[in-house]
């Protein structure tokens, strides 16, 4: 007796075509991951300019305190418990200064050359080139510049916050 059972279509995918559907994936995704992979640039800039917005609202908030309390522009202020330096109504440009002010973490690199508790003095902040990196000098291409308040006319000119992030 033979197999009663009605032939019935196979349905499905060959083995060949499920390679060859594995073979197309892989060629599109090896010309599309390098354009969405990078994704380090983004972030270091988005870090520079939060940095520089971190410094912005700390200075602001540490002038309000000390005009607030009617303090001469020379006085530290107290935030959050913390001491901070402040020359001509605002934080210095030093680590007593705008770096505890904003609580600028260790993450970032600095090079305090021109720091100091004086008006008109900056300090540089900037993120440090990664390992095997062709550039030598990252703080001039990818940081964030505060410069202490100014106070030679006898007019509070407020504190400057520079970004540069054509580097990063």
């Amino acid at each position: 007796m033979r197999n009663m059972i009605p032939n019935r279509k196979e349905k499905g995918f060959t083995l060949i075509e499920l390679v060859m559907v594995i073979v197309i994936l892989g060629i599109l995704a090896a010309f599309a991951l390098p354009r969405f992979a990078d994704f380090g640039t983004e972030a270091r800039v988005s870090s520079i300019n939060g940095l520089a917005g971190s410094m912005r609202s700390a200075a602001s908030i540490a002038h309000a305190r000390q005009l607030a309390d009617g303090s001469a522009s020379d006085a530290d202020v107290i935030l959050e418990g913390v001491t901070i330096d402040m020359v001509a109504g605002y934080p210095t440009a030093d680590e007593n200064g705008i770096e505890k002010a904003a609580q600028i973490s260790s993450d970032y690199s600095k090079d305090s050359t021109g720091a100091g508790p004086d008006a008109g003095d900056s300090i540089v902040y900037y993120i440090a080139p990664d390992e095997g990196a062709t550039t030598t000098d990252t703080s001039d291409q990818c940081r964030v510049k505060y410069t202490a308040a100014n106070d030679t006319s006898g007019s509070e000119a407020p504190i400057s916050v520079t970004v540069q992030t054509g580097g990063c």
